[in-house]
């Protein structure tokens, strides 16, 4: 599949942008750039390979979910503009 300039044109005014001209060129270079890519993975055989939808060689290694920093939650809080009962408090924006 092969796009030209129009469709370029058309694909961008559906997105609502402006393109110039030399802007559409390298962007119909790269949209067939990324079409031949396309094409060449789906020429790949595939035949007889499983799809990979649960690897169960791969085992993650977790590590333990222990606290690493401390409560600063009052230092941080003593230098905001306004906090109560550990909130910080902001003005209304909206009425």
């Amino acid at each position: 599949m092969s796009l030209c300039t129009d469709d370029v044109f058309r694909i961008a005014k559906l997105a609502r942008l402006e393109l110039d001209a030399g802007e559409a060129q390298a962007t119909l270079d790269k949209l067939n750039g990324i079409f031949g890519l396309i094409e060449k993975m789906q020429a790949v055989d595939t035949t007889g390979v499983e799809p990979l939808y649960k690897p169960q060689a791969v085992a993650q290694r977790l590590r333990d979910d222990v606290v690493t920093e401390t409560d600063r939650r009052e230092a941080y809080q003593a230098v905001a503009p306004s906090a109560e009962e550990g909130l910080y408090l902001v003005p209304k924006v909206i009425e």
